[in-house]
């Protein structure tokens, strides 16, 4: 089985937004936010996910990634 890879930290560059900054707009912890970034959290609930979309202004699928077992 493939699995689900956060790509938040490219949708930050592009978006020229710090993690303080998005942290703060979406309502979470920094840290928190820099496990999503990281790829070291195992659940997102859709409420963050939403939250993350609107303060980037992109598409669930614009930070979510499925990559397949090798």
């Amino acid at each position: 089985m493939g699995k689900i890879i956060l790509r938040l930290d490219r949708m930050m560059v592009e978006r020229k937004m710090t993690l303080n900054e998005l942290a703060e707009k979406v309502g979470i912890s920094n840290v928190n936010l820099s496990k999503i970034k990281n790829n070291k959290v195992t659940a997102i609930r859709f409420t963050t996910l939403a939250s993350i979309c609107e303060a980037l202004h992109c598409e669930a699928g614009d930070i979510l990634e499925y990559q397949k077992d090798s």
